[in-house]
């Protein structure tokens, strides 16, 4: 029975990352053929070299995205893992797909508008097939290849290879398409963090104190969060890593929470160290399940 539960949570936990991934080559789509592609403006990563070249050919850009791609599947499969792999075909096999059977109407021809919800559009795309466990662009899979071969980070990589293909769309196309296309990929990249990481930004916040019970209890009994103890002692000298031993809390609280917990830590103890850290994700525990998540 246990055995049979599990594999139906496990099903309804796929269907919903196809379903994601689904609505994000819609979206995606919608981006593409109702704004950048009618415009004549080109986005990074391989899109863009496949938007770049079906711009200079009369080859289709849905063959282009799926041919392109096709190698980095194969990589993914190889460097990440099956399930990723078999995601991502489908993923970028729908989209291509789309923008060859799917008529999108032609939303606007300014320039400006066609950047900033073109950009938005695919940016949302590509946010919700990744929450899908999927990426409609190979970019991401050879960045991950090469920073394991490299002195590089993903981002890096990325940030070059988006560099070399704008360099060429001023150069073939002009250098005001590359401008635009680079307003395009920046609201399109501004857009997919703030579908992947959620709507609502977490902080962890760190409280060193001498009055760390009374700031628990507030926390826990007034401010209803969830509180995590480690033990410290002082590093400062020699006698106070002897004496000074104390409770450091640790809890997670909402980008716009941060103020008040502070203004309440505060009056308990003026003299509160207090370290705030931005986190990517939070799930579990005590913490609210964030959209889409």
């Amino acid at each position: 029975m246990v055995k049979k539960e599990r594999r139906f949570r496990i099903t309804l936990l796929e269907i919903k990352e196809y379903f994601l991934i689904l609505i994000g080559v819609v979206v995606a789509g919608f981006g593409l053929k109702g704004f950048l592609i009618p415009n004549g403006f080109i986005d990074g990563g391989i899109t863009g070299i496949s938007l770049l070249i079906h711009f200079l050919t009369p080859i289709s850009v849905s063959v282009l995205i799926f041919i392109l791609n096709l190698p980095f599947i194969f990589l993914a499969r190889r460097q990440i893992n099956k399930p990723f792999a078999i995601k991502t075909f489908f993923a970028i096999l729908l989209l291509s797909v789309c923008l060859w059977i799917v008529e999108y109407p032609v939303v606007t021809s300014d320039k400006l508008l066609v950047s900033v919800f073109g950009g938005f559009l695919l940016g949302a795309g590509i946010g919700l097939s990744i929450r899908g466990g999927s990426v409609l662009d190979g970019t991401e899979v050879l960045s991950v290849y090469l920073s394991r071969k490299l002195s590089m980070s993903v981002g890096e990589i990325i940030f070059l290879m988006n560099i070399i293909i704008f360099s060429f769309a001023a150069v073939l196309l002009s250098i005001e398409v590359a401008l635009y296309s680079i307003l395009i990929y920046l609201t399109a990249f501004k857009t997919l963090d703030f579908i992947v990481t959620g709507i609502e930004e977490y902080i962890g916040i760190v409280i060193i104190s001498e009055k760390n019970k009374e700031i628990r209890k507030k926390l826990i009994h007034d401010l209803k969060k969830g509180v995590t103890i480690y033990k410290g002692k002082g590093g400062y000298s020699e006698e106070d890593s002897r004496n000074l031993d104390l409770d450091i809390l640790y809890t997670i609280v909402t980008r716009i929470e941060v103020s008040r917990i502070k203004n309440e830590i505060k009056s308990i103890d003026p003299s509160a160290l207090i370290i705030e850290q931005s986190l990517n994700d939070v799930s579990g525990g005590r913490v609210k399940k964030r959209p889409l998540h």
